[in-house]
């Protein structure tokens, strides 16, 4: 299981994104679960903030949309953190650590806070509810795995939906995927390709033995392929490329004969399986002597050496 750094730099005072334009805010509106010691104690702490009442809230949002006023905005995160706690507890079946999440979620809420418009008539809590989930999901899509399972907004509704129907360890039977495809309007073999994704486990690409036993059994000593080293691959490229091209080029170079001499000689087969046509088969063609056939392949083969030598 991947726990790679947020996505989201942080600063040691707040913990918050620098360029979020919360930035601003007092420290204390941002404190997240590292600074105050402990998760409990953060948690602790949140609680103890009081609610705004819905007179207050609009108060507050209307002096923030207005004035730009930041003592606004930091009073209205400060009294929904407690919200921000509550719904990062549902993501805590992943195995990531509870302050991450929470502090995900409190991104998401500095978020909520700037776009929320009071004249909607409706409550932050109900408008920060899908900013701090969406920043969760993000977090969480990032750092369960070190190699992604979902990547497009169809499997992540697909990966937490699963995440949430699976009761345990074991893998759903095939009447179960059928009523999870049902239930959730999709593909049988989504649910079997998402299932699959999920359940596979991250391995180390490097043996951690000290004794290198276990080197030859780790990822790195067999994903690696002999055969396609670049140097190889370059070589067998440029060769292709003189083979097809070149070729073609510098026969373009030759006179009508000298370049029927080279391809019946080098460059066809007999319907026998045997090779291209002897001298004294071209002499006569030609109605030359064998020798004059054997200069004439010699200069013409000549001239496409140098061909191909300046094509490369």
């Amino acid at each position: 299981m991947s726990t790679a750094a947020n996505k989201h730099p942080t600063t040691p005072a707040t913990g918050t994104a620098p360029n979020s334009r919360a930035l601003a805010l007092a420290p204390s509106a941002l404190m997240l679960p590292g600074s105050l010691g402990n998760i409990d104690s953060y948690i602790q702490a949140v609680h103890r903030i009081p609610l705004l009442t819905a007179e207050e809230e609009q108060s507050l949002a209307k002096r923030l949309r207005e004035n730009d006023d930041l003592e606004a905005a930091r009073q209205l995160v400060l009294s929904h953190l407690r919200l921000v706690v509550s719904i990062a507890r549902n993501y805590l079946g992943y195995g990531l650590p509870h302050a991450d999440l929470i502090q995900e979620g409190n991104i998401g809420l500095m978020k909520a806070v700037k776009r929320f418009d009071p004249t909607q008539g409706v409550r932050l809590v109900s408008y920060a509810m899908h900013w701090i989930k969406a920043e969760i999901h993000e977090y969480v899509l990032k750092n369960w795995r070190t190699v992604k399972v979902a990547t497009t907004k169809a499997q992540r509704k697909l990966f937490f939906n699963l995440r949430s129907q699976k009761q345990g360890l074991q893998a759903f039977t095939p009447e179960e995927i059928d009523q999870v495809a049902r239930d959730l309007n999709v593909k049988r073999e989504d649910v079997i390709e998402m299932e699959t994704r999920m359940s596979g486990g991250d391995i180390a690409l490097e043996g951690h033995s000290d004794d290198g036993e276990s080197a030859s059994f780790a990822p790195i000593a067999y994903l690696a392929d002999s055969h396609q080293e670049p140097t190889a691959v370059i070589a067998a490229r440029e060769r292709d490329h003189l083979q097809s091209d070149g070729l073609q080029t510098a026969l373009g170079r030759l006179d009508p004969r000298s370049r029927r001499i080279i391809e019946a000689r080098w460059l066809s087969v007999a319907d026998d399986g045997s090779g291209g046509a002897t001298l004294h088969e071209l002499a006569d063609e030609f109605g030359v002597s064998a020798e004059r056939i054997r200069q004439i392949e010699v200069a013409a083969m000549k001239k496409m050496k140098g061909a191909l030598q300046a094509y490369a």
